[in-house]
């Protein structure tokens, strides 16, 4: 049987993907030839951050996921299923080679995507107690 935790994870993973999916397709679209790759990347993160930051808390609170290993593998899991989607998307769907979407991480706009990802896999240690729960009650 697959922890709720992992689950939890898998869910937040395909929901942020989504919203980023769609959002990524705007910002390539419509804000990079206005405003550049860089300028974009900073105007969609909040929004996304934002979005990742509810939707963790969603998926907490669905599979009630406990504060400790249970949230480290939550992030865990979210992180790793949203860094691999997007490199088989970037070799398989867009033909970049593995090497160049490695070093597209190391570029502004890339360290930028990828600091709020790493957000994105601390989010349910940082989130606290779940809204149901004793712990927050005593709130």
């Amino acid at each position: 049987m697959v922890p709720r935790a992992a689950v939890a994870g898998f869910a937040a993973f395909a929901a942020v993907f989504g919203v980023g999916f769609v959002l990524g397709t705007i910002r390539v679209m419509v804000l990079v030839p206005r405003m550049g790759e860089t300028t974009s990347v900073l105007c969609e993160l909040p929004i996304m951050l934002a979005v990742s930051w509810w939707i963790v808390g969603w998926a907490i609170t669905r599979w009630d996921v406990p504060l400790g290993r249970a949230r480290i593998l939550m992030g865990a899991a979210a992180f790793t299923l949203l860094l691999s989607v997007e490199f088989a998307l970037g070799v398989i769907a867009f033909g970049e080679k593995p090497a160049e979407w490695l070093a597209s991480l190391f570029g502004i706009p890339g360290a930028i995507g990828l600091a709020g990802q790493i957000a994105f896999g601390f989010m349910p240690l940082l989130r606290g107690a779940a809204p149901d729960t004793p712990q927050s009650s005593k709130l």
